[in-house]
């Protein structure tokens, strides 16, 4: 007698309910960054034709990368979590819990400690200087050469990340879809590209507050309506204890293990600190903000709003579990790949509902544009900052300035485009990117302690430190990737079970379910560190070589360094007759220079 019950292709394409009113919300969503972007680009340019012979040399670049340092604190607040948190986040945050359980939850310890080194070390010192690129910095405290080094490390992690942060949330519209990943990548990249080419700094901010606010409410329409499925908190609760992925935080004092609360708090704040304190994204934003003060408001927003987001992104995770708690979407297939378990979830809660898929896409999308936008619109900065106007001797008139960034925006965008459509097929391609951001974030991370901490470490001796940095950090992360490859460092995962899978399904091969084979002993070597630790293990080599080097060979001159220069509280201890200044109201400028 034949089997009644559906095959998983059949129940895939099920799932796939995108329909008419799906597309007008996506399509809808696009439409408004569109709007915002066309909306400033034409408002700058009726200011810059009214002021035409007014306007003061460099304010084009004023107004298209900082907006004139007169933003305000919410939509900053706002840009700060979605240039942050992209795709890869929402997704993968809710797949580390449903695979591996909640110890990466705690990671809320690392963002706390993330925002003390912000308050009370970078802050500071970036909103008492007049610049633009949080590279600039560099070499006011030691040299070009640092500036460079720091400035093309971005450049270069930063290209190669873009297109994995397009390529994500394509996967997930492709799952809900069934539309070609690179078509809806490159449309939605091109999108993305003219709002940013256009509206610069302040399209690129307000499109990241509607996006959030789609991005937040899809996200809360899972959470309501996939608890409710099930039965309540009580059942989500019951299930994932069940399975052991509720859990405390790890104590083991083993460097390798992979989430210990000491690599999350220590590793994962360095990380948080690097991508935070040190990253032209993030750091382009608070110098948008008129005031230390504000700058300070926005952080506390930026840190409350993270974790609260990264919360929900966890239960989620939790969400997925206990609504497939008897039947793994990947062991059945019908979720492809790890990061299509929440578009596998959202469909079922929200499938049937005209719209809310949609809505959901579209904030995934949301998220990832966010990062695309403000990834295009620092490079430009970087780009004009650093590889340009050091270099141009008689400066650059305000349309060459405006030539430079727009024309940064477009290639760049356009190198994203490609790589996002070659990016699935060059799996190197993918892991060498995902690689390379720790490998630089961590002697970056160095050089910027070392120059607001230790004022009596000189240029030279930063640069043997950053260079020591990236040799160590190379060698782990690539040995690691070998490792990981060779299935050296496998990852063990909660238990998942198919028993009460109501459709047909094929098994891979030697998939035992029930069973956990015990792996082999293997001796550990620097490599096995947990990966969470990289951007520590690189800014302590940074500084570590970097302040011996300083001590045998020669020091820092502190009589020609400004203070400024220097956290705060170590500004006391070195230079306690330096004249304070106040930077409460450090950016004073002609309120006809700018617009919001």
């Amino acid at each position: 007698m034949a089997s009644s019950k559906l095959t998983v292709a059949e129940v895939s394409e099920s799932l796939q309910r995108f329909g008419v009113a799906d597309y007008i919300v996506f399509v809808g969503s696009l439409l408004i960054c569109v709007i915002i972007g066309v909306y400033f680009g034409w408002k700058d340019w009726r200011f810059q034709r009214k002021r035409k012979h007014n306007v003061r040399r460099g304010s084009e670049a004023l107004n298209y990368l900082v907006g004139g340092r007169k933003m305000k604190i919410f939509p900053v607040a706002m840009s700060l979590i979605a240039s942050f948190i992209s795709g890869i986040a929402v997704m993968g945050a809710s797949t580390e819990t449903y695979l591996h359980g909640t110890q990466f939850c705690f990671v809320f310890t690392a963002i706390i400690l993330m925002a003390f080194s912000m308050n009370f070390i970078f802050l500071p010192v970036y909103q008492g200087l007049d610049i633009t690129s949080a590279y600039a910095y560099l070499q006011l405290r030691f040299d070009r050469r640092i500036r460079l080094l720091g400035s093309g490390l971005f450049t270069l992690a930063t290209l190669l990340h873009l297109p994995i942060v397009i390529y994500v949330p394509a996967l997930a519209f492709n799952q809900v879809s069934g539309v070609n990943v690179h078509i809806v990548s490159t449309s939605v990249c091109m999108v993305c590209i003219f709002y940013t080419l256009v509206g610069g700094i302040k399209a690129v901010v307000w499109t990241d507050v509607i996006q959030m606010f789609i991005m937040i409410g899809a996200l809360i329409l899972i959470v309501v309506k996939g608890t409710s499925d099930i039965g309540g908190v009580g059942v989500l609760i019951q299930r994932n204890m069940a399975s052991g992925r509720i859990e405390a935080p790890s104590l083991s004092l083993d460097p390798t293990e992979r989430h210990t609360i000491w690599a999350i708090f220590i590793g994962g704040g360095s990380f948080w600190m690097a991508k935070n304190a040190i990253h032209q994204m993030m750091i382009q934003r608070y110098l948008a903000l008129p005031s230390f003060k504000d700058a300070q408001k926005a952080l506390i927003c930026f840190t409350i709003g993270m974790i609260l987001l990264l919360m929900t992104c966890f239960y989620n995770g939790l969400l997925i579990y206990a609504t497939f708690y008897d039947c793994d979407p990947l062991t059945t297939g019908l979720a492809k790949a790890k990061d299509q378990l929440l578009p596998v979830l959202l469909m079922k809660v929200l499938g049937n509902y005209p719209g809310l898929a949609g809505l959901f896409i579209s904030g995934i999308f949301s998220a990832s544009l966010s990062s695309l936008s403000t990834g295009l619109n620092s490079l430009s900065a970087i780009v004009l900052e650093d590889f340009v106007k050091p270099f141009v001797k008689n400066g650059l008139s305000e349309r060459s300035t405006r030539y430079i960034m727009r024309g940064t925006v477009l290639i760049f965008g356009i190198i994203a485009v490609v790589l996002v459509l070659v990016v699935e097929k060059l799996g190197t391609v993918l892991q060498l990117s995902m690689s390379l951001v720790p490998i630089s974030l961590g002697p970056l991370l160095g050089l910027f302690l070392i120059g607001m901490l230790l004022p009596w470490v000189d240029s030279s001796s930063a640069l043997y430190g950053a260079i020591s940095g990236l040799i160590t950090m190379s060698y782990i992360v690539i040995r690691a990737q070998f490792a990981v490859a060779a299935n050296e460092m496998p990852i063990p995962g909660k238990p998942v079970s198919v028993e009460g899978c109501e459709y047909e399904f094929e098994p891979p091969a030697g998939y035992n379910i029930t069973t956990v084979i015990p792996s082999l002993p293997i001796e550990k070597s620097l490599h096995h560190v947990s990966y969470l630790f990289y951007t520590f293990i690189g800014a302590a080599t940074t500084v570590l070589v970097g302040s011996i080097t300083a001590t045998v060979l020669r020091r820092q001159q502190l009589s020609k360094l400004d203070p400024l220069l220097i956290a705060p509280f170590v500004r006391k201890m070195y230079f306690p007759e330096a004249i304070p200044r106040t930077i409460v109201t450090t950016h004073s400028f002609n309120k006809e220079d700018t617009e919001l």
